[in-house]
């Protein structure tokens, strides 16, 4: 096991992962959510919500401009989770579902976020181990996060 502090990126192996609970993940480093980013998701999802993709009418509303999509932000998690927690003797891995998934704050373009994380439980499954991982998307200069989700992450031998 060694914990690369850098990048915040947790380097451990599958017969390590039950001794990682409480172990915290992160930072990533910040990104800032794109107009256009947010306008090719509506596109792939078909969700067209005046509030995502019109900025000129959003600006009338409380957010004062577009925001991402709160399914865009829940699917950060996939590049986040892999970010900052690496098996390396996995075969594979898969993400197995979410526990529990809040959107405490919108998340308006052109704010920088970043992932944060924390190993939260590890139990064995036939052909390997099941992780329960909080994950957290803060932006940057805000008092709440856009996401808080507890997700599960099945790695395989």
């Amino acid at each position: 096991m060694s914990s690369d502090t850098a990048q915040g990126t947790l380097i451990t192996t599958i017969s390590d992962l039950p001794r990682q609970v409480g172990q915290k993940l992160g930072p990533t480093k910040w990104q800032t959510m794109t107009q256009d980013r947010v306008n090719q998701f509506a596109d792939l999802t078909g969700d067209h919500n005046f509030i995502h993709v019109d900025p000129e009418r959003a600006r009338d509303t409380p957010f004062r401009g577009t925001i991402a999509h709160g399914f865009l932000t829940l699917s950060m998690l996939g590049s986040i989770s892999q970010e900052l927690l690496k098996v390396s003797d996995a075969a594979t891995s898969i993400n197995y579902g979410l526990n529990k998934v809040r959107f405490p704050a919108p998340l308006p373009v052109g704010v920088e976020c970043r992932g944060h994380g924390e190993v939260t439980g590890v139990t064995e499954i036939d052909g390997g181990v099941q992780v329960s991982a909080t994950f957290t998307i803060e932006m940057k200069d805000q008092r709440k996060p856009a996401l808080a989700a507890e997700c599960l992450l099945r790695y395989y031998r």
